[in-house]
Formats: C-alpha cells, sequence, structure tokens
C-alpha cells in the first residue's frame, strides 16, 4: 500500500520498524529472529536503509526482496543520492519498481568517511528535493523525506531547515519520518513550525531506544541529537559495564516518550531498531497492556 494512502485510511497510529542489511550470515540470522518477534505486533510497514557501496547495496536490495516479496510485509526503501549520477539512481528505482516496492524514502546521504576510493559522479545531485524531483519525474513512487526536530547538523538555523523541508515537499515528498531526539518538546515544536511553514503531510517521529552508552554517545553525534541532563544523570547511575540495566532504563525512557507522544496524538510512531528486537518489543508490549497503542 502506498504510504500516503494509508494515513487516509487509518484511524490508528501506524506502526513501522527501520532494518539495515546483514554483514554476516550470523548477522543474518539475528535479524531473521528479529523480524520474527516483532512482526508479531503488525507493523504496518518495514523501512531499508539504503547501502551506498556495490556489495552493501545490493544486500538492501536482498533485504527488501526478502521483507516484502517473501515475508509480505509493506516496504519503504530507502535510497541515498550522495555521490551518485542520474544513471545510476535510474538503476536502482528501476529494481526498486521491479521488486515491487511502492514507497521510499529519498535523502542526500553523507560521503563514506575512511574511503578514499569515493569519488562523487560529476552530475552528482546536490539535495534531497533534487533527488526527490528526479523520482517524481520518472515513476509512480510514494516518496518520503527526512524531517529534523532539532535541525540538521549542517543547517544555519531551524528556520533555514523547515525551508528546505517545505521544498522537499513542494517537490513531491508525501511524508515525513523524523529523526530521533529525547525530549518530545522538540518533537512538538517541530511539528508547530512546519505546519506553520505550509507543511501538510504526514509526520512521523523517530524513537531510538537507548541501547548502551557507546551507541548512544556516538549515533547522537552523528545525527546532531541532544541528549537531556536528565538522561545522562540516570546513565551516570549505572555503571558503564552493566548492559542489561542501560537498556532496561533504554525501555522505559522510551516508553514513556512513546506513551506521551501517542497521547498528544501523533500519527504512528517508527522505530530505528539497529536490527534488535529487545527494546521496541518491550516497549510495545507495555503500551498495548497500558491501551495506548
Amino acid at each position: 500500500m502506498r504510504f500516503a494512502q494509508m494515513f487516509e485510511k487509518k484511524n490508528t497510529p501506524s506502526l513501522s520498524f527501520e532494518f539495515f542489511r546483514p554483514k554476516t550470515a550470523k548477522a543474518e540470522e539475528n535479524l531473521d529472529k528479529t523480524i520474527d518477534i516483532l512482526s508479531e505486533h503488525n507493523p504496518d510497514y518495514m523501512t531499508v536503509t539504503f547501502g551506498a557501496g556495490g556489495s552493501s547495496r545490493e544486500g538492501s536490495f536482498e533485504l527488501i526482496d526478502k521483507l516484502k516479496n517473501k515475508r509480505g510485509f509493506d516496504v519503504v526503501a530507502y535510497i541515498a543520492g550522495v555521490g551518485m549520477g542520474p544513471d545510476d539512481i535510474e538503476s536502482i528505482l528501476k529494481r526498486f519498481n521491479d521488486l515491487g516496492v511502492e514507497n521510499v524514502f529519498a535523502i542526500r546521504g553523507d560521503e563514506p568517511k575512511g574511503d578514499a576510493a569515493f569519488t562523487p559522479h560529476p552530475e552528482a545531485l546536490p539535495h534531497a528535493s533534487d533527488l526527490i524531483s528526479f523520482i517524481k519525474e520518472r515513476y509512480d513512487f510514494c516518496v518520503g523525506a527526512a524531517g529534523y526536530p532539532e535541525g540538521h547538523i549542517e543547517a544555519s538555523s531551524k528556520d533555514v531547515d523547515i525551508g528546505y523541508l517545505k521544498l522537499k515537499q513542494d517537490c513531491g515528498a508525501e511524508y515525513i519520518l523524523s529523526q530521533f531526539c529525547y525530549d518530545n518538546n522538540d518533537f512538538y515544536d517541530f511539528v508547530d513550525r512546519c505546519r506553520d511553514k505550509g507543511i501538510t503531510i504526514p509526520i512521523l517521529p523517530g524513537i531510538m531506544p537507548i541501547y548502551s552508552h557507546t551507541m548512544l554517545e556516538k549515533v547522537a553525534e552523528v545525527c546532531g541529537a541532544r541528549i537531556p541532563q536528565e538522561v545522562r544523570d540516570e546513565l551516570d547511575k549505572i555503571p558503564g559495564e552493566d548492559k542489561e540495566a542501560v537498556q532496561q532504563f533504554g525501555i522505559e525512557y522510551a516508553t514513556r516518550q512513546c506513551e506521551d507522544l501517542l497521547k498528544n496524538g501523533v500519527q504512528g510512531l517508527h522505530f530505528y531498531t539497529m536490527n534488535r528486537a529487545t527494546s521496541a518489543d518491550a516497549i510495545l508490549k507495555r503500551l498495548r497492556e497500558s491501551g495506548l497503542f
């Protein structure tokens, strides 16, 4: 089902999970178990991140095929235009189309770090809005765009960032998946600013449970997400080697976030799973027990 049509038909919040292609046989086995567990929650769709390199990209195609054509899930396929020329982008879109994909998520992406062999194509599209226009001119995909509640890490201001997001809508984006944040007020303020700017399409909050001290710091730095002082204070009380306690705190904190988001009428929850099931599974079970989801 096309993403935009789903929101026209649903009167309850949507549920989705993000996965990335496994790099080893063991990782693939673990991902299969994760999908089995999370599928019990009847997600509306799964998202698959985009592998920019050759073998990595093929792994993304294989995961899309598994989820959509072998497991029967609706899938949103990511595409990152960074460094790629029109012919390469066209070949990827054709592959998506051949796999039966109806929904894509278009991002600019970042140049791979530490890859000395990476050379951007001279005709590479510079912005996500350009990629969205390129897609809409050639295919009938329902196209989504990324939103940043705290502002994109490269944006000069939040207002400027919202202006670029409005441009993505004007170029054909039909929904927005937001980057995670750990203060819901940042998300609510983001939505208000979007609406004030004339952005009318659905905006879904991204949920990133805290999995470990190290991952939290690393991912937050890359994405520019702020870690609230209350989160740091609680984590400081947990010995760094007690991974289970950190994960449990992450489940409790994300559950409170989701409860607040649902009470404030969000249109859905999108979980960044990191190919793990335990946290999202526990959060959703608690939400169902409370009658909120």
